[in-house]
């Protein structure tokens, strides 16, 4: 069940319903506390598509996906392609 906000020590959340339906969800405090105020600081539908900075798995060389693959844990790395190794970084 989800905790209330006076039962929380972290900062105050800035969207509660957002928050509260997350936790439900399974989201952990932190991303449900970050995506809730993310969401109050901006329009809700814009928030998920903010996106980073990085260029499209497309542009990457086999060595950088690699490296990539490596960092978040991704087995069986080193035998895949170019697209299997896209596929398993998108679907990871």
């Amino acid at each position: 069940m989800a905790q209330k906000k006076s039962e929380r020590s972290s900062s105050p959340v800035k969207d509660e319903k957002v928050y509260e339906g997350l936790r439900d969800d399974g989201a952990s405090k932190e991303k449900a506390a970050r995506i809730a105020n993310a969401s109050a600081n901006s329009s809700r539908s814009s928030v998920g598509h903010k996106g980073g900075k990085s260029e499209p798995y497309d542009d990457w060389t086999v060595d950088e996906l690699q490296d990539r693959a490596r960092e978040i844990g991704i087995e069986g790395r080193s035998k895949m392609n170019k697209d299997d190794l896209i596929s398993a970084l998108r679907n990871h």
